[in-house]
């Protein structure tokens, strides 16, 4: 068993409660009120702006070539999932412009940033894997349910069940295998990312 899964084996807990989050469960019956929805798009635009700086954080500082072009691939396709997610907010009426982040957001940002400008490559993928994984494990949870003509979220559900990101989030788990090793200090960086993932969908729920 790699690093990447037995992280992901021993945090099956966390996973399994995004899982059936009232958030996750209203996004895949189609039920999420759209209000929810919309403040969801905004805060995932700043984190996921965010996202991209650990990245090119980590490719500064990555040891090898290899490397180099691992994360600068990766942190290219995060800027084109920014691009998209522009055009996404339009399309549900969110503006993105001057809009502040959630207390979920930053503690999740400043997480995630600190690990990428103070931490190893290696700790700086335990911070970045669970974001990764974890979607990609929704999305193909939640595509096992065949969904209903119209629903409002399929969009989503599409998006990170599909193998594009499947692709994604195996290439960040095989750089968590090559530069991290198993420590204290890297087990609780990946715990830390999946505690701030369940933070940030419960975050969305003040409205329901």
């Amino acid at each position: 068993m790699s690093l990447a899964q037995l992280l992901w084996k021993e945090n099956t807990d966390l996973a399994h409660a995004s899982l059936h989050h009232p958030f996750v469960r209203g996004l895949q019956a189609g039920t999420l009120p759209r209000q929810n929805f919309q403040s969801y798009i905004a805060q995932d635009a700043y984190f996921l702006e965010a996202f991209a700086r650990a990245y090119a954080l980590a490719l500064a500082r990555c040891p090898d070539l290899q490397g180099l072009r691992d994360f600068f691939e990766l942190l290219s396709g995060v800027l084109e999932e920014l691009r998209l997610h522009e055009g996404y907010a339009a399309s549900w009426g969110v503006e993105l412009v001057g809009m502040s982040p959630a207390q979920a957001t930053l503690a999740y940002i400043d997480f995630l940033l600190a690990m990428a400008a103070l931490k190893s490559v290696g700790e700086t993928c335990a911070a970045m894997t669970p974001c990764m994984r974890l979607y990609a494990f929704l999305g193909q949870s939640l595509a096992v349910t065949p969904l209903a003509d119209g629903h409002p979220y399929v969009d989503w559900i599409r998006t990170y069940s599909s193998a594009d990101f499947e692709v994604l989030a195996s290439r960040l788990e095989g750089l968590l295998d090559r530069y991290a090793d198993d420590r204290l200090a890297i087990r609780t960086a990946y715990r830390r990312a999946m505690q701030l993932e369940l933070a940030f969908f419960e975050a969305q729920l003040p409205e329901i």
